[in-house]
């Protein structure tokens, strides 16, 4: 009996890997066979990469899909899933590609598995082009939990560009159904953290200029309390390879987290690093933003999929976002409606369509 695709056209708007990575998560979930066409159309080198074909060989392997087209440079994939699996899954992707990326697209299946699953992957933890792993576990995670997500994250070694070799464990306890959201009201900000990083041959002075150039920008807030900023070099067992970061976030009394982050690159200071993650969260918490535009992303599938009317206020739609409401509304009939509030805050809500785990 032939098979019904659901075809996804993977050059829409920003034409990246978030397409694929979206859709063959809502294929595992709703049981959908899916063929996405065009695949990373808008990217330089087109197709799959090393990141993307780990990724879609861990959901081939956690449903028993059967696919076509996974293979490198690949611009079309069928994918036809069974059922999820619990379980212990490993992967390595042998290189810095994003640890984050490959754990995005796994997190919502495994969550539906029914039971208790646990991923052990090796690759990029705090890679160019991927959010942080710092910035998953401290910011996105609260912000699944009012969902009912969650994780345990276990960081063992840190991997950075150009080698990679990062390990951490994930734990995914199951849920059945996702709560609908109301991240609308800003109220005040609680507390402000955040942590400035080195490693390898980095001396850690330049955590500590992170560290001062960050809570400068932080410092003109008014009515909120003192930022508290670590500064530190990470240990040789955890990473052997320079690297350098910030990652900071802020907690509100009416349950917001929001957050910013910044990699070192060469030919950027470790002030600049600072007062660039510092100068985004003060904007975020001056404009009173519930969710910033990192995260806003990266909640569509959980909106979509969750029993009830979701509502978040966040900045202006990214083209992250429009891509994942696109396949969101094809893959499984949800609807979003973008209100434009005003310059700096648009209120975005979805009816989500109540999926059940069926295991």
């Amino acid at each position: 009996m032939p098979v019904d695709f659901l075809e996804i056209d993977g050059k829409y708007l920003e034409g990246g890997g978030q397409i694929l990575r979206n859709a063959l998560s809502f294929s595992c979930i709703l049981r959908r066979p899916v063929r996405i066409v065009n695949i990373r159309a808008n990217r330089p080198n087109p197709g799959l990469s090393n990141q993307h074909l780990f990724g879609l060989n861990l959901l081939v392997e956690i449903t028993d899909a059967q696919v076509n087209g996974n293979q490198m440079k690949s611009t079309q994939v069928e994918f036809n899933p069974g059922k999820i699996k619990p379980g212990k899954y490993f992967v390595n992707t042998q290189t810095a590609a994003s640890i984050s990326l490959v754990l995005q697209s796994a997190l919502p299946v495994l969550a539906f598995a029914g039971a208790n699953s646990e991923l052990e992957l090796v690759g990029g933890t705090n890679v160019g082009m991927a959010p942080q792993v710092d910035f998953l576990t401290e910011v996105l995670r609260p912000n699944l939990e009012q969902f009912g997500v969650s994780f345990d994250f276990d960081l063992m070694t840190r991997g950075y560009y150009p080698r990679g070799g990062g390990r951490c464990k994930v734990y995914v306890p199951p849920v059945k159904s996702l709560n609908p959201i109301d991240l609308t009201q800003f109220g005040h900000v609680q507390e402000t953290v955040g942590w400035c990083f080195v490693a390898g041959r980095l001396p850690p002075n330049l955590a500590d200029s992170m560290k001062s150039s960050a809570e400068k920008e932080l410092s003109i807030l008014k009515n909120a309390p003192p930022c508290q900023l670590e500064a530190y070099k990470e240990a040789q067992d955890v990473a052997r390879d320079n690297g350098s970061g910030v990652i900071l976030k802020a907690t509100t009394n009416t349950g917001c987290v929001i957050g910013s982050s910044s990699l070192g690159e060469k030919k950027v200071d470790a002030q600049e690093l600072g007062s660039k993650a510092g100068r985004e969260l003060a904007q975020l918490i001056t404009q009173q933003v519930c969710v910033d535009q990192y995260v806003q992303d990266q909640l569509i599938i959980y909106m979509a999929l969750a029993k009830g009317q979701s509502r978040i206020l966040t900045t202006p739609l990214t083209n992250h976002t429009k891509t994942a409401i696109y396949v969101a509304e094809k893959m499984c009939g949800a609807r979003f409606v973008e209100e434009k509030i005003n310059e700096h805050h648009v209120m975005l809500t979805c009816q989500g369509i109540g999926h059940v785990s069926p295991n």
